[in-house]
């Protein structure tokens, strides 16, 4: 498992967001990103490989989670098209989960463990 894992729930549905694809970038020294790695989640919801062979280094990384396309794909109206969470790692030895708690019409998120 990487150093930076995902998990989406539709709590609309009360269920894991199956094939919701998500996209993990890193800040570079002029602030734009370059993307590391596009992944879509599982039957549970999670995405477990986000950094593939890369190294977690303590930098800040943006992780986009295409909420419009997943939604789309239900038949559903979605208010956020994409919901795009910017966090900072400090400690790169750490494990750095950022769940997504995801409706058509809001979204929360945190640093779970």
């Amino acid at each position: 498992m990487s150093r930076i894992t995902s998990h989406v729930l539709d709590i609309a549905l009360g269920r894991a967001a199956i094939g919701l694809r998500m996209r993990l970038d890193v800040c570079i020294e002029d602030g734009s990103f370059r993307t590391l790695s596009e992944r879509v989640t599982n039957e549970d919801g999670r995405v477990t490989d986000l950094l593939g062979d890369a190294a977690l280094e303590a930098r800040t990384y943006r992780l986009t989670f295409d909420t419009g396309e997943y939604f789309r794909g239900l038949g559903r109206p979605a208010f956020y098209p994409y919901v795009s969470v910017v966090f900072a790692v400090a400690s790169p030895a750490e494990h750095h989960h950022v769940p997504l708690l995801l409706s058509p019409f809001g979204y929360s998120t945190y640093r779970g463990t």
